[in-house]
């Protein structure tokens, strides 16, 4: 119902939009600018840093729905979705999400579990987003802990171009082979309503709805309505049901040296669990049913943020402060299946709970000087984050774990502009704790302007990711378990090195080309694991006992004449990672695997029909991995190299204007080779694995239809 409602409310906001006075008033085309990793918003040409931009066109192109999907087409980015949780993470060089810095306007996302940087990137919506911009490497002096792999930084729509702007959206999805309109049916169902206002030429609104109704992949499995008298364990979905809605507000200032904004971002999120095992209830008098222990989970988060740019005499300030908020419920009830009403239902509790102030600053220009600049920053973090005792296996032993962190740092850069063609720029950070020992961060970055057309880019950098709450507070100890985190652990720490060669070219017949080469190190000490620190009986805890490596090979072409824009790219990625359980150690030998990615999109003259296709090819990955006797608890065990499998995806869409581009129609199918798992024998049975040895991906082939109405 919920759908029917935003789809009607949208539709006639639509109608009485179209009868205001339409504005003449067209946006100014600018160059492409980056602010990730820069003193201030800064041309992508002359950026320091190697930045990968995805814009909003190029995310309409896409037909994706959230932020999970977009990336999952760059190279050496893998989305990893999790069964248990619902939950999606960027794997950026090898590495999981825990190692990404996920921003929202530079301030970090609050962490979907507790404390950490696990954040799950189908909560962030694209209906209100400018661009994307994607810095991989270590960048722990400009943005602290947990930057490990890369920082993914998205930028949301802070004003229009044009007086009054509002844009509507409708699309419907098929989940596989599955569709229908109806409520708890089948299908993804996506409106949206972007609004923006400019009140003068100094103030301006925007306004944003997103409501995403995912019903759920049976994959596997037969759904909710589904019982067998034989418990056979085939109820339920590979993929629960998911219900998002997300909004955003935003006010801006800008007027001379200063502009400012605040924006307020609110989701809730439910996702349905239902149970796959069913259990024959005896209602008397030779009556029976059967019933199911099913579960909601209710998400909750606020997110505001102030942002001030100004002069202080002829320093310049870009300052952030930030207050998010967090919670995530379950509520538990018996459902009785054939049916279909429950039974009853236990009270709600908060499982997860996450409130972060944070504040970063930066001065920049002390001195004046074109050839010569500094930035001066700090950085303040306080994390209160809850787990409650059924958060971790076996109810963690009945102990709920309430912490919280406080991190402070400051941050020194200089960038110098030696002469036209080359530009330097070291760095450090020290970060204090109340928890962990100081931290240092390293930074030394080289631009190399070669030519008029081409530039090399050298990168060193360095940062630390901070334990989570599993690997720090867990405490199960029963007769069959002796599983304890270790509130000893030291903060991880990776170095990054990379260089990076872009080259531009434009023919006498016009066409474009941007040729570009890459390659990086990554290095990761002290990593943390779970280690067997006794045999018999079996004791397991968290130590700091691994190391990790990964070398990069990469190269792209961009191609570009009129309505026509190709890109393509190809990676080779080597892994090496040094296991040790206390009584064994693994072979550190590297194992490569390649990656292949093509985007075409071109758009007819006449009719402006677009036509866009997406492929992007994984290879096979190999990884040691450790194999015990589960039998006999005195046996060490051997590593043995396992593998996850290759898979190809493809996407295809197809949009058509009407009406002087205010209203457009697309269609299209993704997932054309109907991938849903591959094969993992790396990490099996873990809560990102579909069976013993399989890991879920996607939810096969789908179609898609898309309105979209441009005021």
């Amino acid at each position: 119902m919920k759908k029917k409602v935003l789809s009607i409310l949208s539709l006639s906001t639509i109608l009485w939009m179209n009868a205001q006075e339409k504005d003449s008033l067209k946006q100014k085309e600018i160059d492409e600018v980056v602010i990730t990793g820069q003193y201030m918003q800064q041309s992508i040409n002359k950026s320091i840093y190697k930045v990968e931009v995805i814009d909003a066109q190029q995310i309409k192109n896409m037909a994706v729905t959230n932020v999970a999907e977009v990336l999952n087409q760059n190279l050496n980015i893998l989305i990893e979705p999790s069964k248990s949780s619902g939950n999606s993470s960027a794997n950026i060089m090898g590495l999981s999400g825990a190692y990404t810095k996920i921003l929202i306007d530079n301030i970090p996302v609050v962490s979907d579990e507790g404390m950490g940087n696990l954040v799950d990137l189908t909560k962030i919506n694209v209906n209100n987003i400018e661009r994307i911009e994607v810095v991989k490497g270590s960048m722990g002096v400009e943005y602290g802990n947990n930057a490990v792999a890369g920082v993914i930084n998205i930028i949301t729509k802070k004003s229009y171009g044009k007086k009054f702007t509002a844009l509507a959206s409708v699309q419907e999805e098929t989940v596989g082979k599955d569709y229908d309109w109806m409520k708890k049916g089948n299908g993804r169902h996506i409106q949206s309503l972007n609004l923006g206002y400019r009140i003068n030429d100094n103030w301006s609104v925007v306004a944003d709805i997103n409501h995403n109704d995912f019903q759920g992949y049976k994959g596997s499995l037969n759904g909710y309505k589904y019982f067998s008298e034989s418990n056979d364990g085939q109820r339920g979905y590979d993929w629960q049901p998911k219900d998002q809605l997300t909004t955003n507000g935003t006010i801006r200032y800008s007027k001379n040296n200063t502009s400012f904004f605040y924006k307020l971002n609110f989701l809730t999120e439910k996702i349905n669990y239902y149970n796959p095992i069913v259990t024959e209830l005896y209602l008397g008098g030779g009556n029976r049913t059967y019933t199911s222990q099913d579960k909601d989970y209710n998400t909750t988060r606020w997110i505001h943020q102030f942002n001030i740019q100004t002069k202080m005499g002829r320093i310049n300030y870009n300052g952030d402060f930030s207050y998010q908020s967090q919670e995530r419920k379950s509520q538990g009830y018996t459902y009785d299946v054939p049916n279909r009403k429950e039974l009853s239902r236990d009270s709600e509790i908060t499982f997860y709970k996450s409130d972060v102030l944070y504040s970063r600053g930066m001065f920049s220009n002390f001195l004046n000087n074109e050839k010569i600049n500094f930035q001066l920053g700090y950085e303040l973090d306080r994390t209160k984050g809850f787990a409650d005792a059924s958060t971790f296996e076996s109810n963690n032993n009945g102990k709920s774990i309430d912490r919280t962190i406080f991190n402070y740092a400051n941050f020194l850069s200089a960038e110098w502009k030696i002469n036209d063609w080359l530009s330097f720029r070291p760095g450090v950070r020290l970060a204090l704790s109340n928890k962990f020992d100081s931290q240092y961060n390293y930074s030394g970055t080289l631009r190399f302007k070669t030519s008029e057309n081409s530039d090399i880019r050298t990168v060193f950098g360095s940062a630390n990711r901070f334990p989570i709450y599993e690997e720090l507070y867990t405490y199960v100890v029963d007769n069959n378990h002796d599983i304890r985190g270790n509130e000893n652990l030291k903060p991880e720490t990776g170095y990054s090195a990379g260089a990076f060669w872009d080259y531009a070219l434009t023919n006498s017949s016009g066409w474009k080309f941007n040729f570009s080469l890459s390659g990086m190190y990554l290095d990761v000490k002290n990593r943390i694991e779970d280690v067997v620190i006794n045999n018999s009986p079996l004791q397991i805890t968290y130590l700091n006992v691994d190391n990790y490596k990964s070398i990069l090979f990469g190269g792209g072409v961009n191609v570009r004449k009129g309505d026509l824009t190709l890109n393509a790219g190809v990676s080779v990625m080597g892994i090496s990672q040094s296991l040790d359980t206390g009584n064994l150690l693994s072979p550190d030998d590297y194992n490569y695997y390649a990656e292949a990615n093509l985007a075409a999109n071109y758009t007819l003259p006449s009719s402006k029909t677009l036509f866009a296709l997406y492929y992007k090819y994984t290879g096979t990955q190999k990884r040691y991995t450790h194999e015990g006797d589960k039998n006999d608890p005195k046996d060490p065990g051997q590593y043995i190299l396992g593998e996850i499998g290759d898979f190809n995806m493809l996407n295809f869409t197809v949009s058509q204007p009407f009406f002087k581009n205010h209203f457009e129609v697309g269609a299209g199918v993704k997932n054309i080779f109907d991938v849903t798992s591959v094969r993992n024998t790396i990490q099996s049975g873990n809560s990102h694995n579909a069976a013993a040895d399989q890991q879920n991906l996607f939810y096969g082939r789908s179609y898609f239809v898309r309105l979209n109405y441009n005021f």
